[in-house]
Order: structure tokens, then C-alpha cells, then sequence
């Protein structure tokens, strides 16, 4: 923080940039002195989640939060005891600390102190061993301009016409009177957040929960999307791209449907070639994706509901994942499964080399012998075949009986004895 403020100011920048400092500020004292090296905002993090009833025990990546904070299972979260207004209270107290020592300094606000290193000085020990750490080039004062300690061009950027105000300019029919849609636009990696939006003015038309059909307003996309296409889609809204997309596709999808498919010219195996970005379904908590292609790394993570087909994925891939189902008919990346406390994953396997790229301290694999489970990874593969005419998807299905056999179904060994069908029926599991 002291070095960033110096640098800043020696190159008349610091009236430019916001510095933002968090991490261990447990006191109205550590917020002073954070401002005085120069910060201007400060994130409280931990201390907030302790005064909401967190009681470090380090477990949130179990399911077994003794306090409720971060769990899945309802029992535990029947224990959570945390309200806004103890959070509110948190602040109260740092603020009446914060104004009690710049009162003992004489001064009347945050940003009269900022980068005023000369307030502060180091603590003698009295003892070598003890001050051998020399902590001066923290306090030195680079300027005697005082305008130039802090950020003073706080503009804020317009946000430029998106795609989306075109589609809500397009789609007037669907929105006043609920008409069954279809609209086309080209697309490149300039266009972010597709569908985010749309998705806005649906909740406010329609409701969250509402009753429109799937692809009530289909939305076809051609070219390669930004990232964060599908952001927050919601039920009603299907958005099928006819090449690829970056990072961060369907983050938060909320009952929305993507469909991702390579060029009717392409040449390309779409099965050996990368047709989305990484961290795809991040905090999902519902709808459908499909893509004709492999993801990239972190897929799922975090999703919470959401159903997807890929046809393979990066390292990391349903890392931290907690519900939802994923169909991967690929190879995989390495640490798969990660800190996954939920949901259900098949992979398409015929090599036998997804065992050493698992992540098994959690995870339990068994062969894909249910009939339930079979109808479920079958039905996804249908639908996606259906979706993005997948040469993959189709072949597996019209060789089902042999190519079952070639499924690996994973869960999280904690959630074995809470789903609604035994995972196998005749033969052993074999787990970790």
C-alpha cells in the first residue's frame, strides 16, 4: 500500500487512481493507519463474517459449517444466527473508533490524513534482536503537494449501448404482450455479458419464477462472444451461438439455456477443439448448457444447479461444486472434483484415464449401471444432441449399449445416503 501511494504520487498519478486496502483491519486503529500509508477505502472481510457468528474453524469446503455460515445441509444452517444489523453494528464501532483518534490528532476526516506518514513512527523494542527490521521507506513522504494524497477525478464511466438495449428494442412484441420470439445478431469479443440484462427486464415483466416456455425468446448469436455470455439468464430466454465465446459463460445462469455450436463451415473436430472459456456455470443455481466442444479450466465451479453437457474440460473442473448435474463426453484436466460437496457428474471414459486426474478425498465412482442415473446422463446427451447436432453426442447414442459402459458417474461420498436413488444396484462401488 505504502509503496503503490509513493509510486503513484512521485508520477503525478495518485489524483487519478482509488487505492482500496483489506485484509486484517480488525480495528477503527488499523483503518487509521491504513489510511495514513494511503489507503482511501477498506475492505472488511473476516472480521464482518466473525460478527455474523463465523467461528474460523476452516471447514467450509466440507459441508460441515458447525455454525451454519457455509454448508448445503439444512440441519447445520438451522444454526445460523447471523443478521444485517450485526454487521451494521461492526461498522458502528469501527467509525466510533476511527472518529476518536483522528479527534486525538486533530483531525476532522479520513482524507485529511491520507499519505501523512509523518503521524506515524516506529517502535523501539529496546533490544538489537528485536529492531533489526528497518521500516522507514513505509513512512516516507514523497510530496508536500497535500492535493495529490488522494483520489480527486471521481468520474464515472457511462455505460456504452450494449447489445442487450438492442434485443430489448427488438423483442417490444415479447415483452408487452408475451409473444413467442426469435431474433439473430452477429456478435464479437467486444459484446459482454449477453443476455444479462435481457434477463433483468424479463424478472421485472414476468417474475423470477415464471412460466414461459424454454426458448420463449430465442436470441441467435453469430461470431465469438465476450465473456460472461448468459450472465444470470433467466427462465424464458435461450441464447444459441453459432461459434464460440470467452471466459466466465453462464455465471449465475438462473433457469436461463445456452447453446454453443461451431460454424456450419468450420472444419474443425468440434469435439478436439475448445468452443468456451474457463470458470463456465459459476454459481449457477439453474437452466441448461450445451456446447459442441471442450471448456476450459475451473468448469462448474460453484454451480448449484445448473444441467450442462460439454464434450471435455480444463484442470479443476466442478471444483467446489454443490448441485446441478454435468455430462462431460471428453477427456478431462487435472483435480477434478475438488471440494465438491454436491450434485452428480458422468464421464464419458472409453481410455479408462479419468482415475488418475480425480480428485478422490471426496468422491465416489461407480460404473453407470442404474437404470435412473442411465436415463438421466442419456437424456442430457439426447438433448444436447438435439441442441447442437453434436457428431459426438450423436454417435454415442446411436451406440448406447456399448458406450454406456463407458460412463463413469462420480458423487460426493457425503451425499451418497441423501439421494433419492442408490447410485448402483447389483454391483460393488468402488471409492477412494
Amino acid at each position: 500500500m505504502a509503496e503503490t501511494h509513493q509510486v503513484l504520487t512521485i508520477n503525478n498519478l495518485r489524483d487519478r487512481v482509488t487505492l482500496r486496502t483489506d485484509g486484517g483491519l480488525r480495528t477503527g486503529r488499523d483503518i487509521v493507519i491504513a489510511a495514513i500509508l494511503g489507503a482511501e477505502e477498506f475492505g472488511i472481510g473476516t472480521a464482518a463474517l466473525v460478527s455474523m457468528g463465523c467461528i474460523m474453524v476452516r471447514q467450509c469446503h466440507s459441508n460441515t459449517c458447525p455454525v451454519g455460515v457455509c454448508t448445503q445441509d439444512e440441519r447445520l444452517r438451522g444454526r445460523f444466527t447471523g443478521t444485517a444489523e450485526k454487521v451494521v453494528n461492526l461498522i458502528t464501532f469501527y467509525a466510533q473508533e476511527v472518529r476518536e483518534i483522528l479527534a486525538s490528532i486533530g483531525a476532522r476526516s479520513l482524507q485529511e490524513i491520507i499519505g501523512r506518514t509523518e503521524l506515524l513512527a516506529q517502535v523501539s523494542r529496546g533490544a538489537d534482536y528485536l529492531d533489526d527490521l528497518d521500516l522507514n521507506p513505509l513512512l516516507v513522504k514523497v510530496s508536500e503537494n497535500t492535493e495529490l494524497t488522494h483520489c480527486t477525478a471521481r468520474r464515472r464511466n457511462e455505460v456504452q449501448p450494449t447489445l442487450d438495449e438492442e434485443i430489448f428494442a427488438d423483442a417490444q412484441p415479447f415483452f408487452e404482450h408475451g409473444e413467442k420470439m426469435q431474433l439473430s445478431y452477429s456478435v464479437r469479443n467486444t459484446d459482454r455479458t449477453i443476455g444479462a440484462r435481457t434477463s433483468s427486464r424479463i424478472v421485472g415483466k414476468f417474475g423470477m419464477r415464471n412460466r414461459l416456455q424454454p426458448d420463449h425468446l430465442t436470441v441467435k448469436l453469430t461470431g465469438s462472444a465476450g465473456q460472461s455470455l448468459g450472465a444470470f439468464a433467466v427462465r424464458g430466454l435461450k441464447l444459441e451461438v453459432s461459434g464460440d465465446a470467452n471466459d466466465y459463460v453462464g455465471k449465475g445462469l438462473s433457469g436461463g439455456r445456452v447453446v454453443l455450436r461451431p460454424p456450419l463451415a468450420s472444419r474443425l473436430v468440434a469435439a478436439d477443439n475448445m468452443i468456451v472459456g474457463n470458470t463456465v456455470l459459476y454459481g449457477a443455481t439453474d437452466g441448461h448448457l450445451f456446447a459442441a466442444g471442450r471448456a476450459g479450466e475451473r468448469f462448474c465451479v460453484r454451480n448449484s444447479g445448473a444441467k450442462v453437457v460439454v464434450e471435455g474440460c480444463g484442470a479443476n473442473g466442478c471444483e467446489y461444486m454443490t448441485g446441478g448435474v454435468a455430462v462431460i463426453l471428453g477427456p478431462i484436466g487435472a483435480n477434478f472434483g475438488a471440494g465438491m460437496t454436491g450434485g452428480m457428474a458422468y464421464l464419458h471414459d472409453p481410455d479408462r484415464r479419468a482415475g488418475v486426474v480425480l480428485n478422490m478425498a471426496t468422491l465416489k465412482t461407480v460404473p453407470l449401471g442404474s437404470p435412473h442415473w442411465e436415463e438421466e446422463c442419456r437424456a442430457l446427451i439426447e438433448q444436447h444432441a438435439e441442441e447442437t447436432h453434436s457428431v459426438k453426442a450423436a454417435r454415442i447414442l446411436d451406440n448406447w449399449e456399448s458406450e454406456r459402459s463407458n460412463f463413469l458417474q462420480i458423487c460426493p461420498k457425503e451425499m451418497i445416503s441423501r439421494l433419492p436413488h442408490p447410485l448402483e444396484e447389483m454391483q460393488e462401488a468402488k471409492s477412494a
